[in-house]
Formats: structure tokens, C-alpha cells, sequence
């Protein structure tokens, strides 16, 4: 059952689990702390919440005022962000990987009067912008050992550590509860309860300003589509809560049910993490699901033998089985029991190394690859796909739990519509609902346009550009290209991507770079053919099969050179290339490329936060190896 009832605002939902759901004894978060996974208690969590609320006011913070949140996923989010957002305070959430200059334009931008940082590495990065920001006033370090980095520095903002903050703050609490009261219940379901800068991949960030109604309403419609969560759920966070997607998918529907939220150490420790933690539900991204995708083939399959024979068979026994469950068809005695076999030698190994409890993992923030998302299927793991943007708060369409059309992004969420508009004439071909949704619905493709309870309040101080996304009708501009297939709302690419080569052909190089990814051998690849006459590409390989083919030491991909010109190498790379091509058309088939050594980055500047390429970018940084390309193609 929802338990998101009219006019909740964000901090209403821990106080609703509270009052309704759980008792304070219960857990809410766990992470890992003093060598161990340490389970944090509702109790506990708002005495420390309260205890930054009783600070943050004693400071003179008001409604209104914005902090900066430069935090990796965490309880201090958590503590922060509540204590923030009950007295009506704006969260300005910073991508901990964003460079020295972006991070400096947001503070100055939303006018941020405190930031909190959570590791050395970040708080070195705020001391040196700290005092081209005059809005601060404050910097909190979480971590012991901070003095060393900013003792013999003159800052015009005060530095004042976490624990601090929490033990000043309990002793305050006493004294500002009623204030706290007072501000929770004064905040109105129309003001602002985060700033989240979009990377974007041209121009500077811009700040989409995401309301209580926004953040709540998104939620309770999450929960209306895939009621099989609830309170008992364990979710294992581990992308960035900076992030829209893992802010609403993970931790803010974990605050309406009453979930338990578990912190991962790291990416690199995720797999040991989900072995441990035993969680029901992941959010991941495309990329993970991709490698374990790989990574769970090879171990099965690279020695060959009777291990590969049986993987295979069991796969194949996996796709048959799914295929006949959702046609809506019962698979016979013969087959269920081949499935049952499967499950036993093949399945549940893999299962098991995610804790053997997932209900599902929900896939956002790019295009899954539909034999990806398949691959999971046939195994029984679960993947639902959703799509949205971080100015829809973020999402508006999700896979049914029990009705999956792989390829798309699920049936449109309920106080939503999507229409698809055509790009020339910008006539709109076609209006869909939740309820309007039928399964035998194909629709024409074109840019996907939005509008409901989700859409922004707007950019923050951009009111041009607010105009410009959204129209008098209250279209919200995507410029994303889809259309409805099956009922269910197909991503097709970016308008900003698409490329018209110099005969006028409109290529969306998504799908031509998907094709080509389905090769082993290739990492990343980035299309390259806006007003040529032909298609090329830089390609990254995996540098892990290219070290085992070649005999390669990692030292090979520190050179230098940012380029591979190994003719070994490139007739490797080209075999894939020349067989792949077969699958497109002529227009679309890459006539030449280069091996890049190192990956695109967010580092380098090359990749935006959510991984997506920055397309001018690297077009300028690579022009001169992009024109050598025409010069030497056939």
C-alpha cells in the first residue's frame, strides 16, 4: 500500500514511517563503520538530525537559505539533508567529481551559505575556492584530521567539523524544538526543497529547482507502479544521492515505505558489499549491469569445456522459459523442469553472489542494451528500466514489474503525459497516460515532450532558459527522441546528437554505437559524422581482453601517445567493425576509425557525471585526429 497521502512534503515522510509505520526502535540506515556493518536506528537518526537543525538555526539559518552538500553516500547525508529540509532549507547537492571551476560557480550561483564535505580529497578542493565564494559562511568537514589541510590558511568562512556541529546541536535541541516544529510545518508543498545542477553536455550548469510536490508526488507515483516494494525492503545505495535518480529511486522512496537504506564502501567494493548486505533492491546504471553482464559470460565460457556447454545450455533454457511466461503462457512439465535444472547448476550460483535476495534492480540514467536486459531475464534477476531527466524530479515512465517490453522504458506513470512531437513540423502526433496505455501501441517516433506534477519549478536564475524548456502549454522539452512501442515508451536518442551528414541524412548515432558495442573487443565508441559524407568513430577497446590478446603490462596504456597505431591491433578492432556493419545501413557503417588508449572521462572533462560524452568537447580536444580520419577513409 502507498503510504504517500495529499500534500506531503519531504521531511513529512520520515515522520509519517514514525507515526505509522515503524516504531523509532527499528533500523533505518546501515553502513559500514569500526570494521563492521553497524545498523543505525530511526531513534538515533533523528536525534542527530535534530541536532543540525538545532545547529543550523542557532547559525541564523532561515527558509529558503541553501547548503552546499559535497558528500559521498553516507548517514551524514542523511542527518544534513533532514535537518536541512525541516526547516525548509534548500539542498544544493554537488557531483564530488565535478572540477574546482564548476564546483565554484554553483556555490556562487545558489548562493550556498554552508557546505559539508566527507573526505580530504573534497575539502582540499573547497579550501581553495572557498574564498572566491562570499556566500559562505561556513565549512564542515566530516572526517577527523581536517586541521592539517586548513590551519594555516586565511578563510573567511569558519570551519567547524561534523561532530561538532552534532554535539553542539543536541545540546541546543531542547531549546529550538519548537522552532523545528514551527519550520516543518510551515513549509508549503510549492517551496523549493533541492537545487541539482545538471552537467549538461554543452554550456555551464544549469539549476533545476525541484519543489517538495515535485520530490513527493514523483514518489508516491513510483510506488503506484511498482507496488511490490515495501517496508521490509533492504536497498544498497551506492550511486551518487547528488544525483537525482538515486535521491528518488533509493533514498526518498526508502523514506515514504520505511525500507532500510545500506551505504556501499565503494564501487570496487560493491560486488562484496551486496554478498553481505543481502539486498532486495539496486538502482544501478546501464554500464554496471553491462559488465557483470560480461564479466558473469566470460567466467562461464572462456575455458570452453563442459562448464561453457552447460552455461549456454541453461541460458538458452532460461530464455525459453521467460519467453513462455511472458506471453502469458504456462511452460510445460519438460521445460520447467529443465528450467528447475538450470536454476540449480547455473542461476543460483550468480543470484548468490548478490546476497541471493534481489527482487529486482532498477536500470536508469542511459539506454540499457536490450540483450542486456534480457541476459538478466533468463537468469530470473529482474531488471526494470525508467527514464526521466533531472527536470522531471526524475521519473516519468518505469517497467511493470509484471509486464516487461525489453527496449523501452515501461508504461508511463500515473499524473503524467507524453506526448511525441515531430521535429521538422513540431506537430504532435501523438498524447499518452497511464491510463491511456495500451500494449498494441506503436506510435511514429519524434522528441519527447512532458508534462504533470513532475515538470521543474524552473532553472534557477535563468528565466530565458526556463522559457526555452518549457513551453506556454507547460511542455516540458526533453530533446530526447522516442516513440511508444508496445504501449511502452521507447528511447531512441538525443536530438542534440543527432547527426546530418553532408547529403542531409539524419543518423542517431545511439542505436549505430550500440551495434557496435556488441562486440567484446569494444569498450566505449563515440560516432563522428556531422556534415561529412561518411560516418567514422574513436573507439576505446577493453583493455582487459587487448592485454590478454596481445600479452600487453598495463604501462601500454600510460604511453604518451593518446593513440593506438598497432596494425595488429586495428585489423583486431576491424574484424568486429566489418562484421558488425552488416547489420546496418550503408549511411550508418563507420568507414574508418582510431583506437584510443585511455577512456573517455569525467576527469578529463570528456564525460559529464551520468557518463554521458560531451560531444563539442571532444570533438575540440580530438579535431586534429578527427580530420586525419577523412584524410586517410577510403
Amino acid at each position: 500500500m502507498n503510504p504517500i497521502h495529499t500534500d506531503m512534503t519531504v521531511p513529512d515522510l520520515l515522520r509519517n514511517v514514525l507515526e505509522n509505520i515503524h516504531p523509532d526502535s527499528n533500523t533505518f540506515l546501515i553502513d559500514f563503520q569500526n570494521n563492521r556493518w553497524e545498523q543505525i536506528s530511526y531513534k538515533n537518526a533523528l536525534i542527530n538530525i535534530d541536532a543540525v537543525s538545532s545547529y543550523l538555526l542557532s547559525i541564523g539559518l532561515k527558509k529558503g537559505d541553501r547548503a552546499a552538500l559535497l558528500l559521498e553516500n553516507s548517514p551524514d547525508y542523511v542527518y544534513f539533508d533532514q535537518g536541512l529540509q525541516q526547516l525548509g532549507g534548500i539542498n544544493v547537492s554537488i557531483y564530488p567529481t565535478l572540477p574546482e571551476s564548476d564546483t565554484e560557480y554553483i556555490i556562487n550561483d545558489s548562493g550556498a551559505r554552508i557546505i559539508i564535505v566527507n573526505t580530504p580529497f573534497l575539502f582540499r578542493k573547497i579550501l581553495k575556492i572557498a574564498n572566491n565564494c562570499p556566500s559562505l559562511i561556513r565549512i564542515i568537514p566530516t572526517f577527523d584530521g581536517y586541521q592539517k589541510y586548513s590551519e594555516n590558511l586565511s578563510l573567511q568562512a569558519g570551519v567547524v567539523p561534523f561532530a561538532k556541529v552534532i554535539e553542539e546541536g543536541k545540546q541546543l535541541t531542547q531549546q529550538y524544538a519548537k522552532d523545528i516544529i514551527s519550520a516543518r510545518e510551515g513549509i508549503l508543498m510549492s517551496d523549493l526543497s533541492t537545487l541539482i545542477y545538471t552537467s549538461g553536455t554543452t554550456g555551464t550548469p544549469k539549476g533545476v529547482m525541484l519543489t517538495h510536490s515535485n520530490l513527493t508526488k514523483n514518489v508516491s507515483a513510483c510506488l503506484d507502479q511498482i507496488p511490490v516494494v515495501d517496508k521490509d525492503d533492504t536497498f544498497l545505495s551506492f550511486l551518487p544521492l547528488s544525483h537525482v535518480f538515486e535521491r528518488t529511486a533509493t533514498y526518498h522512496v526508502c523514506l515514504a515505505l520505511g525500507a532500510k537504506i545500506a551505504f556501499a564502501q565503494s564501487i570496487d567494493l560493491l560486488a562484496k558489499n551486496m554478498y553481505d548486505v543481502k539486498p532486495t533492491v539496486i538502482c544501478a546504471v546501464p554500464r554496471l549491469l553491462e559488465k557483470i553482464h560480461d564479466k558473469a559470460i566470460k567466467n562461464a565460457t572462456q575455458n570452453g569445456g563442459p562448464k561453457a556447454k552447460i552455461f549456454k545450455w541453461a541460458l538458452a533454457k532460461g530464455q525459453a522459459y521467460r519467453e513462455k511466461v511472458e506471453s502469458g503462457k504456462k511452460p510445460g512439465p519438460i521445460l520447467t523442469f529443465q528450467h528447475n535444472l538450470a536454476e540449480k547448476l547455473v542461476f543460483s550460483k550468480i543470484k548468490e553472489k548478490t546476497g541471493g535476495r534481489l527482487k529486482f534492480m532498477i536500470s536508469g540514467g542511459g539506454a540499457l542494451p536490450q540483450n542486456v536486459g534480457e541476459f538478466f531475464g533468463n537468469i530470473g534477476l529482474k531488471v526494470l528500466e525508467g527514464y526521466g531527466l533531472t527536470e522531471t524530479s526524475p521519473v516519468v515512465a518505469v517497467t511493470e514489474f509484471y509486464r516487461q517490453v525489453y527496449g523501452t522504458v515501461g508504461r508511463i506513470l500515473p499524473g503524467i503525459e507524453i506526448a511525441i512531437q515531430d521535429i521538422d513540423s513540431q506537430k504532435i502526433h501523438t498524447i499518452q497516460t497511464h491510463e491511456s496505455f495500451n500494449p498494441d501501441l506503436t506510435t511514429e517516433e519524434g522528441e519527447i515532450i512532458i508534462r504533470g506534477h513532475c515538470i521543474m519549478k524552473g532553472y534557477w536564475n535563468k528565466p530565458e532558459e526556463t522559457k526555452n524548456a518549457i513551453d506556454t502549454d507547460g511542455w516540458f522539452h526533453t530533446g530526447d527522441i522516442g516513440k511508444f512501442y508496445k504501449g511502452n515508451l521507447k528511447i531512441t536518442d538525443r536530438l542534440k546528437n543527432m547527426i546530418v551528414n553532408a547529403y542531409g541524412k539524419n543518423v542517431y548515432p545511439t542505436p549505430v554505437e550500440n551495434t557496435y558495442l556488441k562486440s567484446k573487443k569494444i569498450e566505449q565508441i563515440f560516432l563522428i559524422g556531422d556534415n561529412r559524407e561518411y560516418l567514422t568513430a574513436l573507439i576505446i577497446p577493453n583493455q582487459e581482453l587487448l592485454k590478454e590478446t596481445f600479452n600487453l603490462k598495463d604501462t601500454y596504456f600510460n604511453q604518451e601517445d593518446p593513440f593506438i597505431y598497432d596494425i595488429a591491433i586495428i585489423d583486431w578492432i576491424e574484424q568486429d567493425i566489418k562484421r558488425l556493419s552488416n547489420e546496418l545501413a550503408k549511411f550508418e557503417r563507420i568507414r574508418s576509425f582510431k583506437i584510443k588508449r585511455k577512456p573517455f572521462s569525467i576527469e578529463t572533462g570528456e564525460l559529464t557525471p551520468t557518463l554521458k560524452a560531451k560531444r563539442k568537447v571532444i570533438e575540440k580536444i580530438y579535431a586534429k585526429n578527427i580530420d586525419e580520419l577523412y584524410e586517410t577513409a577510403e
